[in-house]
């Protein structure tokens, strides 16, 4: 093993033996495919996606590590393996620590140290304040980021004893704080006090809710690549699709939920993806747990679209097209190999946006992915 990879006092093996409950898997099976740390810690070098396991939920008032991430991959390393040029590894599951504290310092260890060889890390973890290790793994080495929730209610409830409930709070205004744009996706309205909502826009945050997310789920696409961390609470899953939701009958289906992880796995940017809020003991025949299993399999599939996506240095492998709009000249790309565009601010970066942005654009009016662009610091 590496010397970088010093995380493995930080880490439990697996079983496969019990997670297959001793009928192995056969040929063609992620779970036959996968380098899942057992006997000894897996080779990471081909891997691209890297899973770990984390089942602290002291965040959301829970004494008990969950077994969250076990259940999901019991589901996950029976489906068949598609992508075989995306390597996946399992790293296995984070040691609880005395505190949740130390947990979250544990899990930000790894975090940091897998994405800094390159790797896209899932956790597949307990509670939502999880998130904050997946934060600071970035906030340590002053990385700024650009960050997706997908949430039915956006977690600042400053009145709540519990972490889970407020972490966005420390997420978006810590000092310093590295959160260039947050963008909420899936938000229920019902759950959210409308002041809320503008405190989000004053502060230049994106979020969209859940008819909005659902009747137009292309654009979201642009909103997913252009951000390095993804944190997903089943609680935006209707229950019919992930009955461990108690928390509401409605939401994304798990077609929806399947489409925005493979969203992420196409993003160039995406380096590390947070699933929280499953509780097995709350699930209906480990329909949530299969859910989330096809939701990776999906991450998988992106992973593998992306990768032969054209650098846009390349510009022979994209459409070129200007337009001026409010007295502004841009350049709109678009790759000929998976019909995504990009465009272009100001100061000569490049964005992801939609056709529609360009449609509008051609229109002479401002996109207003564009205008929010300009509006952030």
């Amino acid at each position: 093993m590496s010397d970088y990879l010093n995380i493995v006092d930080f880490l439990e093996p697996l079983n496969k033996d019990a997670l297959s409950e001793d009928a192995g898997y056969r040929e063609g099976q992620i779970g036959r495919l996968i380098a899942a740390y057992e006997e000894g810690f897996p080779d990471l070098d081909r891997a691209q996606i890297v899973l770990v396991g984390c089942g602290e939920q002291r965040g959301a008032g829970l004494r008990t590590a969950s077994e969250a991430a076990d259940e999901i991959r019991k589901a996950f390393y029976n489906l068949y393996y598609w992508h075989p040029e995306v390597a996946i590894a399992d790293v296995g599951n984070i040691k609880i620590g005395s505190s949740a504290a130390d947990t979250q310092a544990a899990l930000k260890i790894v975090l940091h140290e897998l994405m800094n060889i390159g790797k896209l890390v899932v956790v597949l973890g307990g509670s939502h304040d999880l998130t904050l290790a997946q934060y600071y793994a970035f906030a340590d080495d002053k990385k700024t980021i650009d960050a997706v929730g997908v949430d039915a209610v956006v977690d600042i409830n400053i009145d709540s004893p519990q972490r889970s409930q407020n972490f966005l709070m420390e997420l978006l205004t810590a000092e310093p704080n590295y959160m260039n744009h947050y963008n909420h996706l899936a938000f229920q309205s019902y759950f959210v006090h409308p002041r809320m909502l503008e405190t989000m826009d004053k502060l230049r945050f994106d979020c969209f809710r859940v008819g909005t997310v659902k009747a137009d789920i292309e654009e979201m696409e642009p909103v997913i690549r252009n951000c390095h961390l993804l944190t997903f609470d089943i609680s935006a899953i209707a229950h019919a699709f992930a009955p461990s939701n108690v928390a509401s009958p409605n939401g994304l289906n798990g077609e929806e939920a399947c489409t925005l992880l493979q969203y992420a796995g196409m993003s160039p940017n995406m380096q590390t993806i947070g699933i929280y809020g499953y509780q097995p003991e709350n699930d209906r025949e480990g329909l949530t747990a299969k859910q989330i299993s096809h939701m990776l399999w999906y991450l998988v599939d992106g992973r593998s679209r992306g990768n032969r996506e054209a650098a846009l240095t390349e510009r022979e492998s994209f459409n070129e097209f200007h337009t001026i709009f409010g007295e502004v000249d841009t350049l709109f790309l678009q790759s000929k190999k998976t019909g995504r565009w990009w465009l272009q601010l100001p100061d000569q970066s490049f964005i992801a946006c939609s056709q529609r942005d360009y449609q509008q654009a051609s229109n002479s009016e401002i996109p207003e992915r564009w205008l929010r662009a300009q509006e952030r610091p």
